[in-house]
């Protein structure tokens, strides 16, 4: 196949170039003139599955032999080589990590808390994979300098100690899969020394960016008939910005260091790589443009000679299109537009970016075209549905189940999934929710679960399912420390359970279809490795199973539109699209900045002979250089995200200020380059538009008929009919009532009930002649049951009890001096009065009632917050008014009719007490103005308004919503609307 050589036989192929295609034209055009089978002895590696996928279909177009074509990672899981051990689990190291860890911290607990060990052993088996591959023992970090890092590195060393022992590959039975990669590279180039391979063996596609790729590329590279095909190789490059490619401390991120290493490894000079077929880049103009746009730092100032003399930017960006939008969202829809082009214009597109909340929201924008994108990447598995359940179950090993957690297991899609059962269990999931879960302060029990069910005696399933319920999902913690092989068993167990549901056997739906096959092979991963992982609390665990879970990969089998295709960044150097959008073109995106390391810093890593953290930026920066060289390229970023404004990729930086400096024509390329990707970001704003513009929702003014009208009202109802009518149409007329939320908060609400509770009781246990700081006491003490009773969350009890005792003496010389006036009839006492001439029934519970000494009662209200102006009780809150009408008419249970002196507001904060004076004639008038308003409702023609008179427009009503309150506002007009005419 090759001509014998002494120099290392490495070829390159131009950024642009289709790689796969170039490798199959080149491999068979060397073999036309050899013998039918010669093409069978040829043995390929390649660097992704993805890239073997396509080089595979390429030879299949033919009839003829087929090459072998493996993958490099392959070589670390052969087992036909079996003088090396086969390759310990990853996650059996880890766990193993773990323990080690686990075991330091509890020694010594200054170096780093004790839940933090399984993310050490994450990050130190990185490490550790680096320093396989690279050819890293741990002593030789013993060496470094550390300067004034001492400290810290004393503390990094006691770690990477504990893991010297699995670097003995003498002595070492079970090796880590980069241990065993190196092994057997190691193995197989000193096995060719002796009997070098005749067949043609090629390594193509990789770049040599890891330490045992690269000594395999050199070894083929030197065999009788090896060659190393490099992709996207940068012909454009000067030779003073190769030799600045030299420095290893300041050039690796730039895309072309890593050929530049490993041609320097290999003794050879870029000038003298050979091309590997003669097919010529797509757009040879936009390759020197963007070669000199990613020229080493050092030498940018090239731009000022070479950018002003540039010649044929025109040609060079005439295919491409840069797209800024606001938002990622906005980006999502306009790359959906793109695509929804090309598969007009019958294009295959490619959409490549690292982000995959990006990809996810362009899949989401397609879907109204249903248009469905083959994603290499797939769905992570925490995100399926088994993931969903598996992580909710694992957190029910950690604590009390609430409502909330327990209503979403019940209403997860797996759950109860055995054929056949799903119905019912959904009917009696929603009555258990409106009948025990909702508006539930504390914490469901397997009681209140039983007593619900007993009410559906006629039913006996449920009873049975009520059962299920609380034997499955209450009561699961586990407390203290238990083995990882318990509680994989145990979270297993449960979580079959609960998709089985009350079926004697099986486990429903749970591993079915492609992502419960993939759960199951990740949870029988984790439970065959678990006896590795010594003992851990649940908490850790359901971290523990999190982190597994979501290494995790579903790639759904469903039929992908054979034209779009969603590509990671390395798949870059596949290729075989008509076009290509680079997405998600912001720094820390792409490219990902280096995360923080907690072993070394850069200089040490450097000394170390370890890998810097620019290596990462400067991979996805040769991916970048790779795809752009495309014919037809979208490049795409937004401007802002959640927070706050983005910063452009260096690559996308570099390349717009190279073109704003160059001639004028560059700059006219740049505009050119934006106004095309408007157009396009203008077509998707027109998704959401409407067809024709919709008029908005007038304010509503309802007047059902008079016999659908409501004949009683409590005095707080009355408040609502005069501030907000329509409040009072939903919930009279049409019956509509606001859902108790699942998760209870301590509200307004609440806290007015425990105060009113609170201040009964002590009302009603009053004793005359006690001591004041007796009665404080009495009413701490009242106050602590209360809230004991009552407020389920500890943090607000300590406050709200904290606020009571501030108002505790004040409250109490109150009572006594109000004791001295009158006496306590009653307290949260019912009451009401019925106005036969109009129909119309009143009803009120009164907080207190006292009576003075010439018999007029004087009628009191606890008010936690700020309490209303007399002007306000007079017009709009006359809750207390209209007790006083009731009371004077005799309403209220036990309490004889009776003229009302006064009523008042007892407020805590402020701490004062607003009476308000009362005569006959005032209750007259009250009287006299609540029938007037009775009757205007009664009136056909009189109107429910929304939010007639609210108290700030902030106010925030239960049916704001059925108004279509915002699309009109406060000062709209209201529209009589006739209902049930």
């Amino acid at each position: 196949m090759f001509d014998p050589t002494d120099a290392p036989r490495i070829f390159g192929t131009p950024l642009g170039v289709d790689f796969p295609r170039a490798l199959v034209n080149g491999v068979v055009q060397r073999l036309t003139s050899h013998d039918p089978d010669a093409l069978a002895r040829v043995e390929m590696f390649v660097n992704t599955s993805r890239m073997q996928a396509r080089t595979r279909a390429l030879f299949d177009g033919q009839t003829r032999f087929l090459p072998r074509i493996r993958l490099i990672t392959d070589l670390a899981r052969d087992p036909a080589l079996h003088d090396v051990p086969l390759p310990v689990a990853p996650l059996r190291r880890r766990l193993e990590l773990r323990q080690l860890i686990a075991a330091l911290l509890e020694k010594e607990p200054d170096l780093a808390p004790k839940a933090a060990a399984f993310d050490l052993a994450d990050s130190l088996a990185d490490l550790m994979d680096e320093m396989h591959s690279e050819g890293i023992h741990p002593h030789d970090l013993h060496t470094l300098d550390v300067g004034e890092m001492s400290e810290h590195w004393a503390r990094s060393l006691k770690f990477i100690s504990l893991v010297e022992h699995y670097f003995d590959h003498d002595t070492l039975d079970l090796p880590d899969v980069e241990t065993r990669q190196r092994m057997v590279v190691e193995a197989t180039i000193a096995k060719w020394r002796n009997e070098p391979p005749q067949h043609p063996i090629l390594i193509a596609g990789s770049t040599g960016s890891r330490g045992a790729t690269a000594m395999l590329m050199e070894a083929v590279a030197r065999l009788p008939q090896g060659a190393v095909i490099l992709p996207g190789f940068d012909y454009d490059l000067p030779r003073q910005s190769w030799a600045e490619l030299d420095n290893v401390f300041s050039a690796q991120d730039h895309p072309q260091y890593r050929f530049a290493a490993f041609l320097k490894r290999c003794e050879l000079s870029p000038s003298d790589l050979p091309h590997w077929t003669d097919d010529p880049p797509p757009e040879p103009e936009r390759n020197r443009l963007v070669s000199l746009a990613l020229r080493p730092a050092p030498v940018t100032d090239q731009w000022q000679v070479e950018g002003k003399v540039f010649k044929g930017v025109e040609a060079a960006t005439q295919n491409l299109t840069l797209i800024e939008t606001r938002t990622p969202r906005d980006e999502a829809l306009a790359i959906a537009v793109v695509v929804r082009r090309a598969v007009e214009d019958r294009a295959s597109i490619a959409l490549i970016t690292p982000d995959r909340n990006l990809t996810r929201q362009v899949a989401a924008a397609l879907d109204r075209w249903r248009i469905a994108p083959d994603d290499s990447a797939g769905r992570p598995l925490a995100l399926s549905a088994p993931g969903r359940l598996l992580r909710q179950t694992a957190q029910l090993l950690c604590e009390d189940t609430s409502g909330e957690a327990l209503l979403a297991l019940l209403k997860h899609p797996l759950t109860h999934s055995t054929a056949g059962t799903r119905g019912d269990h959904l009917r009696w999931t929603r009555d258990l929710e409106l009948g025990v879960l909702r508006g539930r302060y504390a914490p469901p029990t397997a009681q209140a679960l039983t007593d619900w069910a007993k009410k559906f005696s006629e039913e006996p399933a449920r009873a049975k399912w009520a059962s299920w319920v609380g034997d499955t999902f209450l009561n699961q913690g586990q407390p203290g420390e238990v083995s990882l092989t318990t509680l994989v068993r145990l979270h297993i167990e449960l979580t079959e359970r609960i998709a089985r549901g009350c079926a004697p056997d099986g486990a429903g739906a749970l591993w079915e279809q492609a992502a419960g096959q993939n759960a199951l092979e990740t949870v029988s991963d984790l439970a065959e490795n678990a006896e590795f992982g010594g003992n851990m609390t649940a908490a850790a665990y359901r971290d523990l199973f999190t982190s597994v879970l979501n290494a995790g990969v579903v790639r759904d089998p469903v039929t992908a539109h054979p034209g779009v295709m969603f590509w990671g960044t390395l798949e870059a150097r596949v290729q075989g699209a008509d076009r290509v959008i680079l997405a998600g073109l912001n720094d820390g995106t792409w490219p990902e900045l280096p995360g923080p390391d907690p072993w070394l810093n850069r200089k040490m890593r450097m000394d170390a002979g370890l890998l810097l953290p620019e290596r990462r930026i400067g991979l996805s920066a040769h991916d970048f250089q790779q795809a752009i060289a495309t014919r037809e390229v979208f490049l795409t970023r937004a401007t802002r995200d959640e927070d706050s404004e983005t910063i452009p990729s260096r690559w996308l930086n570099r390349l717009c200020n190279l073109m704003g400096g160059m001639s004028e024509a560059g700059q006219q390329a740049l505009t050119e380059m934006r106004e095309r990707g408007d157009h396009w970001v203008k077509l998707a704003t027109q998704l959401d538009e409407p067809v024709q513009p919709v008029t908005p929702a007038p304010r509503p003014s309802p007047a059902p008929p008079v016999s659908a009208r409501p004949t009683e009202l409590s005095v707080t109802g009355v408040t609502k009919l005069i501030r907000d009518p329509y409040a009072i149409y939903a919930d009279k007329v049409l019956h509509l009532r606001p859902l108790e939320p699942i998760r209870q908060t301590a509200d307004a609400r609440i806290r007015g009930t425990v105060l009113h509770e609170v201040f009964e009781r002590y009302v009603a246990q009053l004793d005359p002649v006690s001591h004041p700081d007796d009665d404080t006491a009495r009413l701490m003490t009242i106050a602590q049951e209360v809230l004991d009773e009552h407020v389920p969350w500890p943090a607000t009890r300590i406050l709200w009890l904290a606020r009571i005792g501030r108002v505790a003496d004040w409250f109490v010389n109150e009572e006594r001096m109000r004791r001295t006036k009158a006496i306590n009839l009653a307290n949260e006492v019912w009451g009401e009065a019925i106005f036969d001439v109009i129909g119309f029934t009143l009803r009120a519970k009164a907080d207190r009632i006292d009576q003075r000494p010439d018999g007029q009662l004087e009628i009191y209200d606890y008010k936690s917050g700020q309490p209303p102006t007399e002007k306000m009780q007079k017009h709009y809150d006359k809750q207390l008014l209209l007790e006083a009408v009731i009371a004077r008419l005799g309403g209220f249970r036990d309490i004889s009719a009776a003229p009302v002196a006064s009523v008042a507001y007892i407020g805590l904060t402020p701490q004062e007490t607003k009476t308000m004076p009362l005569s006959d004639a005032e209750v007259d008038l009250v009287q006299a103005e609540l029938l007037t308003l009775i009757r205007a409702y009664h009136s056909p023609d009189q109107g429910f308004t929304a939010r007639r008179a609210v108290h700030k427009q902030r106010f925030d009503g239960d049916y704001d919503h059925l108004a279509r309150f915002g699309e009109w506002d406060d000062s709209a007009d209201p529209v009589k609307i006739r209902v049930g005419q």
